[in-house]
C-alpha cells in the first residue's frame, strides 16, 4: 500500500518532457524506414520500433492524462513555466512523427495522427509566441528547447505531404524556417554572452542540429529539387553535427536527466537527411557517412533508453526539482 501511495504522490512530478522519448524512438524508426527505402536494408527493426513507439506513446499519454485529472494545478504550473512550456509541443510533434511512421502501415491511422498533431502544433505555436510577448522573460530562460514549439512546424510538411496540399504545408514550413533564424540568433547570443547552460540543459544543444536537418527533409518532401536552399539546409545540419561532436567533452560526465532524450531525435534527423542526400547525389562519402551516423544514432537511442529504464527502476525520474 505504501508503494502505491508513493507512486501516486510521485505522479504529480511526471514531466511533460517524457514525450521526448516518443520523439527519439520515432526518429530512429524513421531512420530505419528511410534506410530501407534508400539502401534496401531490412525493415524488421523499424517495424519493431514502431510497435514499441506506439505502446510507449499510449503509456506516456495515459499517465500524463491521469496527472492532468488528479493534479491540474501542477500541469498548469508546467504550462505557464518559462522553460517547461516549450516541451508541451513534444506532444504534437510525437503525433506528427507517428503519422510519418504509419504512412507505411495505414494511411487512415496516419491521417488521424496528422490532424491531431496539426491542431495541437498550431495551438502550441500561437500560445507559446503569445506567452513570450505577454510575459517578462529573462535571457537566461532561453535555451535550444525554445526551438521545439515553433520550429517544430517544419515537421508538418514531412508528415502531411500525402495528406493535404502543399499550399498549406508551406504555411507551416515558412513559420518554422523564419522562427528558426530568429530564435537561433537569440539563443546563440545567450550562450555566448551569458552564463553557461545548466548541466541538465546541455543535451538540448543537440537540438541545434534538428531545424536545418528536418528543414532539408521537408524541402525535398515538398517536391523541390536539390538546389541552393536544399544544399544550405543540409550543410548547416551537417555543420552543427560536427560542431556538437567537436564539443564531446562537454557531454562525457553529465548526470542523467530525462533531457538526455534531446540527444536522440536531432541525430535521427541528420541521419535521415544524409541518406536522402545520398539518394539524390550518389556521393560515396555520403554513403559512408550515412552508415556511420546510423550506427551512432542507434547507439545513442539504445544507451539513453537503457539509462532511462535504469533510473526509473531507481525511482530517480519523477521527482521534485
Amino acid at each position: 500500500m505504501e508503494t502505491k501511495i508513493e507512486d501516486l504522490t510521485r505522479l504529480n512530478h511526471f514531466p511533460i518532457m517524457m514525450f521526448a522519448v516518443i520523439m527519439g524512438i520515432s526518429g530512429l524508426a524513421m531512420v530505419y524506414l528511410k534506410f530501407f527505402e534508400v539502401f534496401g536494408i531490412s525493415s524488421i527493426f523499424a517495424q519493431g520500433l514502431i510497435a514499441l513507439d506506439s505502446i510507449f506513446f499510449v503509456a506516456i499519454a495515459f499517465t500524463y492524462g491521469i496527472k492532468l485529472l488528479r493534479y491540474p494545478n501542477d500541469v498548469k504550473k508546467e504550462f505557464t513555466h518559462p522553460i517547461r512550456i516549450n516541451f508541451f509541443a513534444a506532444v504534437s510533434i510525437s503525433l506528427l512523427l507517428l503519422s510519418i511512421l504509419y504512412h507505411h502501415i495505414s494511411i487512415t491511422v496516419a491521417t488521424s495522427f496528422f490532424y491531431m498533431g496539426l491542431v495541437l502544433q498550431t495551438y502550441f505555436t500561437l500560445n507559446t509566441i503569445r506567452y513570450w510577448i505577454e510575459n517578462n522573460l529573462e535571457i537566461t530562460h532561453s535555451n535550444p528547447a525554445w526551438f521545439i514549439p515553433i520550429v517544430g512546424n517544419i515537421i508538418v510538411p514531412v508528415a502531411g505531404s500525402k495528406i493535404i496540399p502543399n499550399f498549406y504545408l508551406m504555411f507551416y514550413f515558412s513559420i518554422g524556417l523564419f522562427f528558426w533564424l530568429v530564435l537561433f540568433t537569440v539563443i546563440f547570443y545567450r550562450i555566448i554572452f551569458h552564463h553557461q547552460l545548466a548541466q541538465k540543459f546541455l543535451p538540448t544543444l543537440f537540438i541545434l542540429i534538428a531545424p536545418p536537418a528536418v528543414g532539408f527533409l521537408a524541402y525535398i518532401k515538398l517536391g523541390y529539387p536539390l538546389d541552393f536552399l536544399g544544399y544550405i539546409l543540409f550543410s548547416l545540419g551537417l555543420f552543427f553535427t560536427l560542431l556538437i561532436s567537436f564539443m564531446y567533452k562537454s557531454f562525457l560526465n553529465l548526470k542523467f536527466f530525462i533531457s538526455w532524450w534531446a540527444f536522440t531525435f536531432p541525430m535521427a534527423a541528420i541521419t535521415a537527411a544524409t541518406a536522402v542526400m545520398y539518394s539524390l547525389t550518389n556521393d560515396y562519402f555520403l554513403y559512408i557517412l550515412s552508415f556511420i551516423l546510423l550506427a551512432g544514432t542507434t547507439f545513442i537511442v539504445l544507451f539513453v533508453g537503457y539509462k532511462t529504464v535504469y533510473h526509473m527502476l531507481k525511482k530517480e525520474i519523477c521527482i521534485a526539482e
